[in-house]
């Protein structure tokens, strides 16, 4: 069995990651999206193993010590948010393709640890729909809004370090590049099992 692919997807707050998910799920793209492991609470209806695996701050402080997780960082200086390597590694064992949905950060250092992650950075066409998606939320306050879309130029700069840019026009189109870039991935030489290639055309 080849192992699953591991899908790092990136992009500026409302350039629309969520939304591209769902649509390539709906058009029946398979794979796991990865859990999130961390210390904050539980919001109410949050299940654990479901939203995120909810640890206890020395739990996920271990967890670092051992090399368990694929990347972390602290929020706020407060709060743990981290990828468990087990999780991430026992799925693609079992075949599946996992995403992770991250910021940039977190992205080089999975791409430290795993290399041969499948890295895609998604975008609006131009700041100016980027700047309108966030103000529509209607979720922020204008300074909230404005660190945003700071944060959000610098992100697009780091682009350029990843394996493919999808430019986010229509959610349709925005899908099928998507789909495309994992139908190519799975073709490459380099993720065959050579024994087998080499078995089939004896």
């Amino acid at each position: 069995m080849n192992k699953g692919l591991l899908i790092v997807l990136s992009g500026p707050s409302g350039s629309g990651k969520g939304t591209l998910l769902a649509e390539v799920k709906n058009k029946g793209l398979d794979f796991v999206l990865s859990i999130s492991v961390t210390t904050r609470k539980p919001r109410i209806n949050e299940i654990d193993g479901v939203n995120y695996f909810f640890k206890t701050k020395e739990d996920v402080k271990k967890m670092i010590e051992n090399g368990e997780l694929l990347e972390y960082k602290q929020v706020y200086g407060d709060e743990y948010y981290g990828t468990s390597l087990n999780f991430v590694e026992s799925k693609l064992s079992a075949g599946k393709d996992v995403v992770l949905e991250i910021d940039t950060e977190g992205a080089f250092e999975v791409k430290k640890k795993m290399p041969e992650a499948v890295m895609i950075f998604i975008v609006p066409k131009d700041l100016e729909t980027l700047h309108s998606r966030l103000v529509g939320r209607g979720t922020e306050t204008e300074e909230q809004i404005a660190k945003r879309f700071g944060k959000a130029k610098l992100e697009i700069e780091k682009a350029l370090s990843y394996d493919y840019l999808i430019i986010n026009d229509t959610i349709d189109s925005c899908a099928d590049c998507f789909i495309n870039i994992i139908k190519a991935e799975k073709l490459k030489i380099s993720r065959k099992d050579n024994s087998e290639i080499i078995e089939t055309f004896k």
